[in-house]
C-alpha cells in the first residue's frame, strides 16, 4: 500500500472505503456533551427523552456525527490519508461544501460511513485539494444521517515548504 496519497492511482468515482459499523451509546454521547458543554436533555437525559422526545430516547449531537467523520474515514481508507513518519506529507481538513444531516442517530444505533473520491485539484502552491463525498448509514435505516462534500487538503512537502515560508514571514 502507498504510504502517501501522491502515490496512488486514485480517480474520480472510486470508492476510498467503508468503515466497519461503529455503535454510538450513551456513555459516547454523554462524552460528547460533557467536552463541548452542551448539556441538553434531548442528548443526555433518557428519562426526560421517554416523555418529551419523538424519539423516545437519546439522539447523537449533529455536531458529534460530524466529528465521527474522521474516525470513520481513517477505518474505512487504512490511514491512506493520514499524515505519519514515513512521509512528510499531511492532510488539513479544510472544510465541507455541503453537509446535510438527515437522520438523527439515535442512542444504541450502529453508524458506517463510506467514501467516494469526488475531485482532485493540484494547486500550484503544492497542495492538493481532495473533495470525498461522504455518508453516515444508520444500520436498518434507509435514510443516512449524514451527507456531505468534504474538503481535505493534502499538503504534500512542497506545499509544506510554502506553508513554512508564508506562516513565518
Amino acid at each position: 500500500m502507498p504510504n502517501t496519497l501522491c502515490e496512488t492511482d486514485l480517480i474520480k468515482g472510486d470508492c476510498l472505503g467503508r468503515s466497519p459499523w461503529l455503535l454510538v451509546d450513551q456513555d459516547m454521547i454523554d462524552s460528547f456533551g460533557t467536552a463541548t458543554r452542551d448539556v441538553e436533555p434531548l442528548h443526555m437525559d433518557p428519562e426526560w427523552c421517554l416523555d418529551n422526545s419523538p424519539y423516545g430516547k437519546p439522539i447523537a449531537y449533529g455536531f458529534q456525527t460530524m466529528s465521527l467523520l474522521t474516525h470513520l474515514f481513517h477505518t474505512a481508507t487504512g490511514g491512506l490519508f493520514s499524515g505519519g513518519e514515513a512521509t512528510q506529507d499531511f492532510p488539513l481538513n479544510y472544510g465541507f461544501n455541503n453537509l446535510r444531516l438527515l437522520s438523527p442517530v439515535t442512542v444504541g444505533s450502529e453508524i458506517q460511513g463510506t467514501f467516494i473520491l469526488s475531485d482532485m485539484e493540484q494547486r500550484n502552491s503544492g497542495e492538493l485539494l481532495v473533495t470525498v463525498a461522504a455518508t453516515i448509514s444508520i444500520k436498518g435505516k434507509a435514510k443516512p444521517a449524514l451527507i456531505a462534500d468534504w474538503l481535505m487538503m493534502w499538503v504534500t512537502d512542497e506545499g509544506r515548504q510554502s506553508v513554512m515560508r508564508a506562516t513565518h514571514a
